[in-house]
């Protein structure tokens, strides 16, 4: 069983930046693939952002890419996604999911096995 906790969420204007953490605890965390997804009201949950057990691939969602960077820490069992120049499209719960079974990362949330309670992150215009 693993345990994810993010955390950063918040209300920032167009422009600004805010850095997301997600914290996870249970299993062995390195061996991992880490993904960011996100949900706007009304809409279904979307790829953000992955990275792989090294922080060696990452991927991004055309709709941020350049803009939103993960990254992860083993030490501290963390991974972040450093989300700037944010827009008021960007406003969604952000989620973080880990992939336990997998030998790459995927852009499809049924890919993910455990999953955060989510973080708020508003961008006003």
């Amino acid at each position: 069983q693993v345990q994810l906790v993010e955390s950063g969420g918040g209300l920032v204007q167009a422009g600004g930046s805010l850095r997301l953490s997600c914290a996870a605890s249970g299993r062995t965390f390195t061996s991992y693939y880490m993904g960011w997804f996100r949900q706007a009201p009304g809409k279904e949950r979307a790829f953000v952002a992955a990275i792989n057990w090294s922080g060696g691939s990452t991927g991004y969602a055309d709709s941020v890419k350049g803009r939103f960077t993960i990254s992860r820490d083993n030490a501290k069992n963390t991974v972040y996604l450093q989300m700037n120049s944010l827009k008021p499209e960007d406003t969604a719960v952000y989620y973080c999911a880990v992939r336990a079974y997998g030998n790459t990362w995927t852009t499809r949330s049924d890919g993910y096995d455990y999953w955060g309670q989510g973080t708020q992150v508003t961008v006003s215009s």
